[in-house]
């Protein structure tokens, strides 16, 4: 099967986009994988995203829409030169904003869209801006867009639960063209040696990884460290955003996606924190995981599904620096309760979040797609253990 996957190529996606293209070369050589990974972004595309003075501060200026319609176009000329349906048996676009304006190519071929989170949701967590009383009177043509999208594929692939519920209640896709396929990264085969350096190990070390620090609680990790635990712990920084300098604290600004690096300074640190306010399924969660870290983050959104309360690690209240600093204690309190966590997180990454598995199951959803297309949109029977219809778990996420 030769199979299309679009990629948005945003954060975390560049990550999950490496381990998946690992994954496929290694379970499913009948596939031929070919990637369009979307580039930084042009000097056009930056100006058609431009924030509009006034309006900006307001969330009125429709800048996330005009973002991802820049960045559709952008795909969709590409579509045009490669024509999809008649070089490739699928297409696997990933997000549904990469196709906002390519929903006849979804139309005309066996097509898959995953994502990890829906505008009617993500329009309220963007890293990069407040919403405000006026963001839900702008998401009118980014849902109209989006639901083209989702009636155009065969199938659509959500992240999570949290994801496919808004999917189903928000945009009234059936359950029977809706699945989950849970995101996943492959853990190195044996534990990386811990590199020689500069950090300090007479400390237990807190790792944080993310940009966008205010919204991504790096700035109330800092703040919380200096004033309660610099002491106690070292806390490393791993972002290319500026951190005031402070006591035990070290800022490393120059990992990339696939950098060895940051696996040994997982294995040489205690806690993972990532106190996010605005993160739906953060793979840097799935990297401490498997680098053996219990995990501290907020219970918001999908990570409630990534890390299991009280036995993984322990979910904070968004904002809330009590309720971090509370959550962090007793993991730097505790190397045994380090231990017991970090080793129950890694073997639900085994068994729950590996890259190989989701490769094994978005490939059952891909020729379960094609059968669907072939077949004018009636549902395909099953595939045995693979792609059943998505059921609501009894889970409460609180949003």
């Amino acid at each position: 099967m030769r199979v299309l996957f679009i990629n948005e190529n945003l954060g975390g996606h560049t990550t999950m986009h490496l381990h998946l293209r690992q994954a496929l070369r290694e379970r499913h050589p009948e596939i031929e994988a070919h990637f369009l990974d979307v580039p930084s972004r042009s000097v056009l595309r930056r100006a058609a995203a431009a924030p509009v003075p006034l309006l900006y501060q307001l969330d009125l200026d429709l800048q996330p829409l005009r973002f991802q319609l820049a960045t559709s176009a952008w795909v969709q000329r590409r579509l045009r030169g490669l024509r999809p349906e008649a070089a490739f048996d699928a297409l696997h676009a990933y997000t549904q904003n990469t196709v906002l304006l390519s929903a006849g190519t979804l139309r005309r071929m066996p097509s898959v869209v995953g994502l990890d989170s829906t505008n009617a949701r993500t329009a309220y967590c963007l890293p990069y801006r407040e919403p405000t009383r006026w963001t839900p009177h702008t998401l009118g043509p980014a849902l109209r867009l989006e639901s083209a999208v989702f009636r155009a594929a065969d199938t659509v692939v959500a992240q999570t639960d949290w994801t496919a519920a808004s999917v189903r209640d928000d945009y009234g896709v059936r359950d029977d063209r809706l699945r989950v396929v849970r995101v996943g990264i492959i853990p190195p085969a044996a534990d990386p040696p811990v590199a020689p350096g500069t950090l300090r190990r007479d400390l237990p070390r807190i790792v944080f990884v993310g940009s966008s620090l205010e919204r991504k609680g790096g700035n109330q990790l800092v703040r919380v460290h200096q004033r309660h635990l610099a002491d106690r712990c070292e806390l490393v920084m791993i972002t290319r955003e500026r951190v005031p300098r402070g006591r035990n604290l070290t800022v490393v600004d120059d990992i990339t996606p696939g950098d060895p690096r940051l696996w040994h300074i997982l294995r040489s640190s205690a806690v993972f924190a990532l106190p996010s306010r605005i993160d739906m399924t953060p793979l840097t969660v799935l990297e401490a995981m498997a680098a053996g870290l219990p995990v501290v983050a907020c219970r918001v959104y999908g990570v409630p599904e990534l890390v299991a309360d009280g036995r993984t690690g322990l979910l904070a209240e968004p904002g809330d620096d009590a309720s971090l600093l509370a959550a962090l204690r007793p993991l730097l309190d505790s190397p045994g309760l380090r231990r017991r966590m970090g080793a129950a997180g890694r073997l639900r990454l085994l068994e729950g979040f590996d890259a190989r598995r989701e490769a094994d199951e978005l490939v059952a959803v891909l020729h379960e797609a094609v059968a669907r297309h072939r077949a004018g949109g009636a549902a395909p029977a099953p595939v045995p253990g693979r792609g059943s219809p998505w059921r609501p778990r009894p889970h409460r996420v609180r949003t």
